[in-house]
């Protein structure tokens, strides 16, 4: 399975905040992760309305993590921000013409299922222990 761009992105940015306790700028976020600003603050704003992201406005604001997101499970994550994508587009245009007897679909639903619960005991905190920290933590500081 491959996450979209977003959901990748969105994680990156749930680490980093968690490794750093100091406000992160989109800007800054930006040039740290090597991704464009404006699809950055499209992921930020998702991250915020979903309770993971904490954003202070003015001069010197910036986002940071919110309190509970240290505790949220990956695998709850990803099905959030991936939505309710299948692996296969079986009802596409033009729509498979062996959907009807197909137990492909089936069996990709529950591999995909397999994978989501197999991130499910692993939180944001657990991906930024050490020395993940510590890689973390060098970014954006040069």
């Amino acid at each position: 399975m491959r996450l979209n761009r977003s959901t990748d992105i969105g994680l990156r940015v749930l680490m980093l905040g968690a490794a750093r306790d100091d406000l992160l700028t989109i800007d800054e976020l930006a040039a740290s992760l090597e991704v464009p600003r404006h699809h950055l603050a499209k992921v930020v704003q998702k991250l915020q309305h979903m309770g993971l992201l904490e954003t202070v406005r003015g001069r010197s604001g910036g986002v940071r993590l919110a309190p509970a997101a240290r505790d949220s499970s990956v695998g709850g994550l990803i099905r959030e921000l991936e939505g309710e994508t299948e692996v296969v587009d079986c009802s596409g245009d033009p729509a498979c013409p062996l959907s009807q007897g197909c137990r492909l679909r089936g069996a990709l639903k529950r591999a995909q299922e397999a994978f989501y619960a197999s991130l499910d005991p692993i939180t944001i905190g657990d991906l930024t222990a050490p020395p993940v920290r510590q890689v973390l933590l060098s970014l954006g500081r040069h």
